[in-house]
């Protein structure tokens, strides 16, 4: 189909051209020999070299986030293992990965996140499944009516004991 359609423009762009006379065609300066198994060609000097390779991300076992309550004006920062849920008033928050970029680069950090809300009677509903950004923590920061949470970066290692250690005290 999309095919179709670009034969299709490129059939109508070809009619509204005016038409070339034939005098008006020149050769090429220097004609190219046709490529035969005995002689390959030799490469364009004009082909860009390949881009570099992008860095590696580097995958963190430990989310940092910082929370506000709006009604006590406290901002908090609290850590979070990847696939734990840590409460934060009546929100739940557990992030699924957590990406940053090695330090000689420029930093990116980056995590998807889940967000529950305990309501009044005791129900949990899911307000924000996303990606949040640790650069821009107002891209996709969560906004409740009384907390607010966001990103602010990935951690190879927490002072918060990990839920495997804490189960074996």
């Amino acid at each position: 189909m999309a095919a179709a359609l670009v034969a299709c423009a490129m059939a109508a762009a070809q009619t509204l051209e005016a038409p070339i006379e034939p005098e008006a065609w020149e050769e090429p300066a220097t004609p190219e020999a046709p490529a035969t198994p005995e002689a390959p060609m030799e490469p364009d000097a004009t082909v860009a070299p390949a881009a570099p390779a992008a860095p590696e991300r580097i995958t963190n076992p430990v989310a940092e986030f910082a929370g506000i309550d709006k009604i006590t004006g406290r901002i908090i920062t609290f850590d979070v293992y990847i696939d734990e849920t840590v409460q934060f008033g009546a929100l739940q928050v557990t992030p699924r990965i957590c990406y940053s970029q090695p330090q000689t680069e420029e930093p990116k950090t980056d995590s998807f996140v889940e967000v529950d809300e305990i309501t009044l009677d005791r129900k949990i509903r899911r307000i924000f499944t996303g990606w949040m950004f640790a650069e821009s923590p107002g891209l996709n920061a969560v906004e409740h009516a009384v907390y607010d949470v966001w990103l602010k970066g990935c951690k190879q290692k927490s002072e918060v004991p990990a839920p495997d250690a804490a189960k074996s005290n």
